[in-house]
């Protein structure tokens, strides 16, 4: 019987991708919405910082266990911005175009166009988990100015891997959850909790 595990967040990608691979170790997983639960302030300035205060956020008001995300794109000529504040770059209201714009004009003025994708997942057994399981990917490319593709979301079109020769946003679907950050991180977590 799997064991019902609450996401702290709302996203229906999200819940697919990590439902499918959570199941093999036995979850069963629900969107904290199912439950009421609110989103969690992100305080920090560091990912995994957010992580564990979202995953214990939705394990305290449900009572079960539960898991949380933070991700964004770090660029090294911006010393690692966007990071945290990648969804909210450009201020409020949130908008993938308008921080898009943002950084393409920040990062103008810099020859060094590296950057990677970060994200790290939280498990917490219930509220105060004094040991929770963390996992982390990363994936690293280049942020070009011109968008490319018409898949993905956020920084994706403009998010290219050289080797590939293909941005994020010209991946299948099935190529980016390989790849991904967020695919290391879940696969990572997956070994961890078997």
């Amino acid at each position: 019987m799997l064991r019902t595990l609450v996401l702290a967040s709302n996203n229906a990608g999200k819940l697919k991708e990590f439902g499918q691979l959570l199941s093999r170790v036995g979850f069963d997983v629900h969107p904290q919405g199912e439950f009421n639960v609110p989103e969690a302030d992100e305080p920090y300035f560091a990912f995994v910082e957010n992580a564990l205060t979202k995953a214990r956020h939705a394990a305290r008001l449900t009572g079960k266990p539960a898991l949380a995300d933070d991700s964004g794109v770090c660029v090294n000529a911006l010393q690692g911005s966007p990071g945290v504040l990648s969804a909210r770059y450009a201020g409020e209201p949130k908008s993938d175009a308008e921080n898009n714009r943002k950084l393409i004009a920040d990062l103008a003025k810099h020859n060094d166009k590296s950057a990677y994708y970060y994200c790290v997942l939280v498990f917490v057994r219930h509220a105060d988990d004094p040991q929770p399981v963390i996992a982390d990917g990363s994936w690293h490319g280049e942020i070009i100015a011109e968008p490319r593709g018409e898949g993905g979301f956020g920084y994706d079109a403009h998010f290219l891997l050289p080797d590939l020769g293909k941005t994020a946003a010209e991946l299948t679907s099935l190529e980016k959850n390989t790849l991904s950050h967020r695919g290391q991180a879940l696969r990572t977590l997956v070994e961890k909790l078997r």
